[in-house]
């Protein structure tokens, strides 16, 4: 078996452990062992790839494999990975897990509940090693539909609406994405007599510029919308807010990546021509998203709500460095797609267990938690420091990267997008420090936070796993960043 296969494996060994088993309180440890082996695996297929790379091998692709599938439409499994790839797979590892240890204590269907989650996570896993569209269309499925389950039964508030509001948002997006791939697979060049959904092949041999022109909108808005593209962003906010814990931290940590990894895997890299010449709409569009997610976090007092515009501004930032078209600013996206990941995986973490312990969200309701739940609290101000930018953390290395990135390109839109970009900085380091004020410190406002449980040791292991790879990014930046470029350099001077 190959190694990639495995990572599809080994979740999907977990479900059917999960399936089978019957008592109640081993489905979070079969959950936990599950991921666990998935994290450890991560890494080991990391050093696997660095070790290959010194090696010598200069190839765009490792681990690659190739399986006819679907004959008269040349269908084929085929899967590989580069260190971009690489970096989404651990990223969905770590996230994943400490999603199920911040879920330890679930209690309606616990085991529908960790079946869906994992099932979720397959999708990802899937969709980041397919090298055939048509197989990461399918995997890319496969993550979506399990989150109208997780947000409709486990959710809170108006979970209902929010989860048909989200799956009918992603199904349209489904739909625009799929045109663009058939577009693609119409155009693409004759293997054996026969077009292919091979994204290398099509990266090889790209259509014309007329269809590129219209098959570009499709695929970058059908991705677009799954990485919150203003205007198409109103499903986030809301999913967030309903959905549980661990699924808002896959949701925002690892499904809404896909959205980034999509348009410059798909949208820029087949069709290089449409996005040069269409650039600046999207453009605008991304610019938007970034204050508009700002602004939008700085009116709001429900704390899922916060990190929810917070993500969308964020996100929009990944949109935004991709859409330069240069190895520093991709090199920046990436590194924003996997920072963000952790930051905001571990703020919902977080907001799960100030909610569970307060049952508010509320941040005008709430004060002085720092003095009753100080690990929590400390971690909250970790985090917060993070989403702002501060030096010596992931969020610094992966926005310098992308303003550094920008700042070279010489278009007068460019430049004011980026100094537009630059200044979101500032609105985010004020809804960040507003919300540590009024919620950590000052007075405590309700007696019953007096007698608040302290953090138990499965939400800390979540938190300073989290924690650990911000800070290790944040500190030791190079090794990550060595890994993006090398593989982003053979993308830039095929398009360029």
């Amino acid at each position: 078996m190959d190694r990639l296969t495995i990572l599809i494996i080994i979740p999907v060994l977990t479900v059917l452990a999960l399936i089978f088993s019957t008592k109640r309180k081993s489905y979070r440890v079969i959950a936990a062992i599950g991921m666990s082996i998935q994290t450890l695996y991560s890494i080991y297929l990391l050093l696997e790839y660095l070790s290959i790379r010194q090696a010598g091998n200069t190839s765009e692709m490792v681990f690659t494999r190739s399986i006819i599938w679907f004959k008269p439409w040349n269908i084929r499994y085929e899967i590989g990975v580069d260190g971009i790839a690489v970096a989404m797979i651990l990223l969905t590892s770590i996230v994943t897990v400490s999603g199920v240890f911040v879920s330890w204590r679930i209690k309606d269907l616990p085991k529908e509940f960790f079946v869906s989650l994992l099932v979720l996570a397959t999708g990802v896993f899937g969709f980041f090693i397919s090298l055939d569209l048509f197989t990461m269309f399918l995997f890319y499925e496969l993550a979506v539909i399990p989150m109208y389950l997780l947000i409709g039964i486990w959710g809170s508030g108006p979970r209902e609406y929010a989860a048909m509001k989200l799956t009918l948002m992603l199904m349209g997006a489904s739909a625009l994405l799929l045109v663009g791939i058939l577009g693609l697979y119409m155009h693409s060049p004759l293997i054996e007599g026969q077009h292919t959904f091979s994204i290398q092949a099509i990266a090889h041999s790209p259509m014309a510029l007329s269809d590129q022109l219209f098959f570009f909108p499709f695929v970058f808005i059908g991705f677009g919308v799954l990485g919150a593209l203003f205007p198409f962003h109103t499903w986030s906010p809301d999913g967030h807010a309903s959905a549980p814990t661990a699924v808002s931290m896959l949701h925002a940590g690892v499904l809404m990546k896909m959205g980034g990894y999509g348009v410059f895997r798909v949208a820029l890299y087949l069709m290089p021509e449409a996005a040069h010449e269409m650039s600046w709409f999207f453009l605008i569009l991304a610019g938007g998203s970034i204050m508009y997610g700002a602004f939008g976090a700085l009116r709001q007092t429900d704390l899922k709500y916060i990190n929810a515009y917070s993500s969308v501004s964020h996100l929009a930032l990944v949109l935004f460095a991709l859409l330069m078209m240069d190895a520093v600013s991709w090199t920046g996206s990436v590194l924003q797609m996997i920072s963000h990941g952790l930051i905001t995986a571990l703020f919902f973490a977080l907001i799960g267990m100030i909610y569970e312990r307060t049952h508010t969200r509320d941040v005008t309701k709430m004060g002085g938690l720092m003095k009753v739940i100080p690990f929590i609290a400390m971690m909250y101000v970790m985090v917060g420091m993070a989403s702002l930018g501060l030096p010596g953390m992931s969020g610094f290395a992966a926005e310098l990267t992308i303003f550094v990135g920008a700042f070279q390109h010489s278009g007068v839109l460019e430049r004011v997008f980026t100094v537009i970009a630059v200044l979101s900085i500032v609105v985010t380091a004020v809804y960040i420090l507003r919300v540590v004020g009024k919620m950590l410190m000052g007075p405590i406002k309700t007696e019953s936070f007096y007698h608040m449980d302290k953090a138990r040791w499965y939400e800390k292991t979540a938190a300073i796993l989290l924690l650990a790879c911000i800070l290790g990014i944040g500190i030791f930046p190079n090794w990550l960043y060595k890994l993006i470029r090398e593989s982003v350099e053979p993308m830039i001077k095929l398009i360029q």
